[in-house]
């Protein structure tokens, strides 16, 4: 029988303490956390093993909005933070800041189907701004005009719009006759002012000028800024409260003005989710506009993620090398154990969005040609977005257009084969998913993604971009393989999966933030 004693740990997190209790073995204690208003969840104060794969510190997750309908970035970003709480024992709050008012009901959705569990909260600046005073600041009306729209003048071609949750309006929003926001006033539950936003405080009707006036539970001016990036980062201060945190940004929307977030109690890590470039030139091409604050910035960042070594070894050859940049896949839960033998050759499946980018149009085009020429294949496409009328159009019998569904990917363990044929990628969760389900992935070769997933020829097929034929021959080639070679095929499909299993990718995560704070700790004003 081990015996028990009490000791005192100093967890490797900028030196602040943490307290130990007892230690049952020689790998596990249990962990009492003093850190004021920090509740952990059940699981996290049982015992757990010594070294966890995450470093002591709270855990946030920035994106701009989580909606009902969300891409790529935003289901790899939940299922990462599931993971933290899973493997890496660290509770992760997900905050978000756009003005959508239907945030409790989607959280209520997003717990019920598994999206969001014990240990995450989801938390968005305007909801925790109707209940929470934002403490400290200064208000300087001389510098940031109040001009709530209940007391500004009409103006001729001006339109407004309100944001309601039931009969309660949350904002209302004035816009000029060109369609540009120019003011949006922010209210609590119970109809009084929170926040008056305005955009032409120079010229009323031009953008240009900004105030942003935060107001008490009685309409009076509390805290004023010149930019709503400061009401931000003054909302991570509260909620950091100077203890030791770490940052993921997800978001390039957020990562723009995070960049200038520098505090020494907050690790910051950007991960860049999809091609820092426009059109297929690498690795000399053009950066992306809407890239271009951040990546002229890098170094801003304690750390910055991308998911594939191809777009490392691009960016340091476009900008020079970077200390801060890391390569982290996304990750997934891997099933254990598909059918590999007794699908249908010819039973094809993707999932993607109806949009120009993912160029459905490609695929259906494949298929159908591939149909007219007497090749048993069929392909399920399981998606939506504004091109499925000109989609619909373009399929025939064995092209069905399914919709969305949030389980779309359980039809990977009983498709033959996906399809992907985007413009650009980040990192491709769905090849991973294929990968791991047994379904043969066949690609367009862009940046980023497909060729660090897809041994060509071995565990799925990589295609000249934008090469329509090129594509119909994967899909035949694979259709005429004898049934045993295809089973080789998926075997080695599931094989390569376990490269991105959570607890590998979580593993990884944990040494990416410790070196990032060691950076943080060399680079206090960094």
């Amino acid at each position: 029988m081990s015996s028990l004693r009490s000791v005192a740990y100093i967890a490797p997190s900028f030196g602040f303490p943490h307290v130990t209790t007892q230690i049952h073995t020689k790998q596990h204690l249990r962990v009492a956390v003093v850190h004021a208003n920090f509740r952990e969840p059940a699981y996290a104060r049982d015992v757990v093993p010594f070294r966890t794969l995450l470093p002591a510190g709270r855990q946030y997750a920035l994106t701009w909005a989580v909606e009902d309908s969300w891409g790529g970035m935003t289901s790899a970003m939940l299922h990462r933070s599931r993971a933290f709480v899973r493997l890496g024992r660290r509770p992760v709050s997900v905050l978000t800041f756009d003005p959508d008012p239907d945030y409790p009901a989607r959280e209520t959705r997003l717990r019920a189907d598994g999206r969001l569990v014990e240990g995450m909260s989801l938390l968005n600046l305007w909801d925790w701004l109707r209940e929470h005073p934002l403490p400290g600041g200064s208000l300087a009306l001389d510098k940031h005009p109040f001009t709530p729209l209940a007391e500004l003048p009409e103006a001729a071609g001006e339109t407004f719009a309100e944001r309601r949750r039931g009969d309660a309006v949350l904002s209302r929003v004035r816009r000029s006759s060109s369609g540009e926001v120019l003011q949006t006033d922010h209210f609590r539950v119970d109809g009084s002012l929170l926040l008056s936003e305005r955009r032409d405080v120079a010229e009323r009707g031009a953008l240009g000028g900004k105030s942003v006036v935060l107001c008490d539970h009685d309409g009076r001016p509390v805290r004023s800024w010149g930019r709503i990036a400061h009401l931000y980062r003054a909302w991570l201060d509260a909620l950091t409260r100077r203890h030791p945190s770490f940052l993921v940004v997800d978001s390039k929307t957020v990562a723009r003005w995070v960049l200038e977030y520098r505090r020494v109690h907050a690790v910051t890590v950007h991960v860049v989710h999809a091609s820092h470039l426009a059109g297929l030139e690498r690795p000399h091409g053009t950066l992306r506009e809407s890239r271009r604050a951040v990546f002229e910035n890098l170094s801003a960042f304690d750390a910055v993620a991308v998911l594939t070594p191809r777009q490392r070894d691009d960016i340091v050859a476009l900008l020079g090398p970077q200390d801060n940049l890391e390569v982290v896949p996304n990750s997934r839960d891997l099933p254990a154990a598909p059918r590999l033998t007794g699908r249908a050759p010819g039973a094809g499946v993707m999932l993607a969005s109806l949009t120009a980018r993912k160029r459905v149009q490609h695929a259906v085009e494949a298929i159908t040609g591939l149909r007219a020429r007497g090749v048993d294949v069929a392909l399920d496409i399981w998606g939506e977005g504004e091109e499925r009328e000109q989609l619909a159009a373009l399929a025939d019998d064995g092209v069905r257009l399914r919709g969305h569904a949030p389980d779309a990917a359980a039809r990977l363990e009983e498709a033959s084969f996906l399809l992907s044929t985007s413009t650009s990628e980040g990192f491709p969760l769905v090849l991973v998913e294929a990968l791991a389900a047994g379904c043969i992935p066949i690609a367009y070769d862009v940046p980023y993604g497909p060729a660090d997933i897809i041994d060509d020829g071995v565990n799925g097929f990589l295609v000249p971009a934008g090469d329509v034929s090129a594509l119909a021959d994967a899909v035949a080639r694979l259709v005429a393989m004898p049934e045993d070679e295809r089973g080789r095929m998926r075997a080695a499909a599931v094989k390569s999966a376990r490269r991105f299993t959570d607890a590998s990718v979580t593993r990884e995560w944990g040494r990416v933030m410790r070196r990032a704070r060691r950076r943080k700790l060399r680079h206090p004003d960094r």
